[in-house]
């Protein structure tokens, strides 16, 4: 398988990456007639490109989410990735379950729905599936896709996609059980749930990476 953001204008190349072995693009939803979409296969480890654009998106967040506590430094609570899914109506409960097993199995980031998002989702079709995407300026989404959402578990695609909001690479060649491996174990994969290795790898990502973007957002605040 393959995260909206509110920061400032910075130059960069537009980011797409998709669901198992599609590759990367770079168009912002589309809602073209649906293409036959390449079944994942197991084995596929994703290319440089796809993880070099999975670290961008997960950095977008992190200076989304610093920037707000930075203009707001007497904040006390808890790290909170804000996500808008009005533009993904169908695709409501998948989002909401997503959210609550996120939220359950990690501590130092908590996922809400709500205004000035960090990140949104959206629908349609697309010939490249369900993927995450981000532009560089902190404008990023996921992008669900129908006929592949009626393909695989549609939960498991949407817990992976929100995995790359919270800093979780692609891992295709991994067992059912493991999250990131997407599509790699085939249609009959349902798990939508992290195991214990991706919880940590959150929390600590959460933990340190946080901490750097907010000493970046400080800097450029003048603070």
């Amino acid at each position: 398988m393959s995260i909206s953001l509110s920061l400032s204008a910075r130059s960069a190349a537009a980011v797409a990456v998709s669901l198992a072995a599609l590759g990367l693009a770079t168009a912002a939803p589309a809602t073209a007639a649906p293409a036959p979409i390449p079944a994942p296969h197991a084995g596929y480890t994703g290319t440089a490109a796809e993880a070099a654009a999975n670290r961008a998106f997960f950095q977008a967040v992190l200076e989304s989410v610093a920037e707000k506590r930075a203009a707001n430094p007497s904040s006390t609570a808890a790290v909170t990735v804000v996500y808008d899914a009005s533009r993904a109506p169908t695709f409501s409960a998948q989002i909401a379950r997503s959210t609550q097993i996120w939220n359950s199995s990690v501590s130092n980031v908590r996922l809400q729905q709500g205004s000035n998002a960090d990140f949104r989702y959206y629908e349609g079709n697309d010939s490249r599936g369900s993927y995450a995407s981000t532009d560089g300026h902190g404008r990023g989404y996921i992008f669900l896709d129908y006929r592949q959402n009626q393909q695989y578990d549609s939960t498991r695609v949407t817990s992976h996609e929100t995995g790359h909001v919270l800093g979780l690479p692609d891992h295709y060649s991994g067992p059912c059980s493991e999250l990131m491996s997407g599509g790699g174990p085939g249609t009959s994969c349902r798990n939508a749930n992290p195991n214990a290795n991706e919880r940590a790898r959150v929390n600590q990502l959460w933990a340190n990476g946080l901490a750097a973007a907010m000493d970046k957002a400080l800097e450029k605040s003048g603070r």
